[in-house]
Parts: C-alpha cells; structure tokens; sequence
C-alpha cells in the first residue's frame, strides 16, 4: 500500500462517550485507539478526504442510548467536520440514517478505512457489509477497541482475543485488509 484514492472516506464507526463507561462495559483493549482515530481523523480532514461519522442510539438505559450523555461522540472527533453524518440503532453503518451506502455510491467513493468502537461488533459488522458491498476496506486494527466478552459456555475471552478473532476472520474471509494505522497515515499522506 503505497498511496489512497483521494476519494477514499474514513468512517468513523461510535465513537462514543458511553464506552467510557467501564463499570457497564468491563475491561477494554488497547488504550491507544483513540490518539490512533484523532490521527486518523487530522489526516483525512488535512487532506480533503471525506470522513463519515456514525453514531449509535441505543434503547433506553443503556450508555449509548439517545437521551443519555454517553450517545455524546468523544472528545478526539467531537469537532471532526463530517460530510456525512449516519445515526443506526443496529451493528452496521449500512442499516442507518441517512443511507450509507447510497450516498457513497453518489459520491464515487469505492475505498473505505473503517476505525472506532467495538471492533469485533459494530466494526466488523460494518466492514463485513461493506467488503459484501464491493468497497475496498482497510482496517486499522489499533485505531478500534472492544471489551472482554462471555461466550454461550461462560467462558470469557479478552477484549485482545476478541481482536484477534476479528482482525483473522475478516483477513481470512476476505472483507479487508487488516492494518496499522500508520501504513494507513503513511499511504494517505
């Protein structure tokens, strides 16, 4: 990966003040994804690429809820100006409001990096979509975190694990290429 089409968005995929919630959420991976996704999101606005910022709304009483201070975005892209905006109550960018996948097909965009919050849920659900969808996707896998999990059997794999899993079965299946955020910084300067 030497260079990215100038029309290549980055999608900024919940990220929300309600993951900050740790005592809702538990233990969380890699603490360095948000200096990663503030990167991310300077070099796509200095560069003239478009960023899409999606918002989770989920139901009442939960963190991310739409009443509830947690649905706020962070402080790292607070203030990123997006030429889209897409507010989903379900995994996928491409199940919100407005249509995701309508308005990048009317913009000519075919090239996605897709960063934020959970990785192996609504990340990789959205990058799933999207590699279905026949975008080309990267996916800087330390500009995302999760959180430990307990599986059907109870037992818990770690928020590492989990990561782990996703970054293999969407490299393994074909849905992206899996990445660091500075090969992504480096093709896009």
């Amino acid at each position: 990966m030497t260079t990215l089409p100038a029309r290549s968005a980055l999608l900024l995929v919940d990220v929300q003040r309600g993951f900050d919630d740790l005592a809702f959420w538990g233990r969380r991976s890699n603490p360095g994804a948000e200096a990663a996704i503030g990167a991310l999101a300077a070099t796509w606005v200095g560069t003239g690429r478009p960023v899409v910022v999606v918002q989770h709304a989920s139901a009442p009483g939960r963190p991310l809820a739409a009443d509830a201070p947690g649905h706020a975005l962070m402080d790292v892209v607070a203030d990123v100006p997006a030429a889209l905006h897409v507010t989903k109550t379900v995994n996928s960018a491409f199940y919100g409001t407005p249509d995701l996948h309508a308005w990048l097909q009317a913009a000519g965009i075919g090239h996605l990096v897709v960063a934020g919050i959970q990785t192996n849920m609504c990340v990789e659900t959205t990058v799933r979509m999207a590699g279905n969808l026949g975008y080309q996707v990267l996916l800087p896998l330390d500009a995302t975190f999760t959180f430990d999990a307990a599986g059907p059997d109870g037992a818990v794999l770690t928020a590492d694990e989990l990561s782990r899993a996703t970054a293999t079965s969407l490299h393994a299946g074909g849905f992206a290429t899996v990445v660091t955020t500075e090969e992504v910084l480096a093709a896009a300067r």
